[in-house]
């Protein structure tokens, strides 16, 4: 069920001149449903459709995803649109130069690790003490930032990424301004894609999406313009765009 925070005359403004526009999405939560286990997410095929005909539609169809952008590409499993990982981290050269600190890092953690080359993740949703669980990683993120790191939690996952200037923003801000547009949407779930909805909101026209779900922090929902119900009210915003 779509379910507006206010009427946004932007998205007919998108749908109408489509040439003009990005789409831009997450992957997890936002297009795939969150699931127990990271490596078993994937795209349902009714969403895959319609992103194949939004590809053919939209001057841009992109995502901006906190896993590697190959894996994101095997998640989402649609040819032809644009993948970036790490959370835009792949679009900063200098951020790789962190890669074996943070290996180097994750290996002095007592927990599994989710290892994305410029970026670790340690995700606590299976952990059977989930308070312990998130105290032991609070207690490893502020390790992580004593080292130089940058350490963010988002829905039951502590992530380390690189202290380097770039992040959704940054890489929604590049994708759009590569093919010269100035309307945008961009949809997502979590606190890290606070930044990408604060970069389509420097457009002309940009409308943030936010996915609801009993996880959704406040932040993404104050600095969204619409709010979708989970993975399939994302696929009805699709499907009318």
């Amino acid at each position: 069920m779509l379910c507006l925070v206010q009427l946004p005359a932007e998205l007919a403004s998108l749908a109408a001149e489509p040439q003009l526009a990005a789409l831009v999405l997450d992957v997890d939560g936002t297009l795939a449903p969150i699931v127990d286990r990271p490596e078993d997410a994937l795209v349902p095929p009714a969403t895959r459709m319609e992103l194949e005909r939004l590809r053919r539609r939209y001057a841009l169809v992109a995502c901006v995803s906190g896993r590697s952008g190959a894996e994101a590409r095997r998640i989402v499993g649609v040819d032809g649109l644009e993948y970036v990982g790490s959370h835009g981290l792949e679009l900063a050269p200098e951020a790789a130069a962190w890669s074996g600190r943070l290996t180097a890092f994750a290996a002095t953690v007592d927990w599994p690790v989710e290892d994305k080359g410029v970026t670790v993740s340690f995700h606590w949703r299976t952990a059977g003490d989930q308070e312990a669980a998130e105290r032991y990683l609070e207690e490893v993120a502020g390790r992580a930032r004593a080292e130089g790191f940058d350490a963010r939690f988002g829905r039951k996952v502590l992530e380390l990424r690189p202290p380097v200037g770039a992040d959704k923003g940054t890489a929604v801000r590049a994708l759009v301004a590569a093919r010269g547009l100035r309307r945008a949407l961009y949809a997502g779930d979590d606190t890290t894609d606070v930044d990408a909805f604060r970069a389509v909101h420097e457009l002309e026209v940009g409308v943030a999406v936010a996915v609801r779900s009993a996880e959704l922090p406040g932040a993404v929902e104050a600095n969204a313009d619409v709010l979708v119900d989970g993975p399939a009210g994302m696929l009805d915003l699709l499907s009318s765009l």
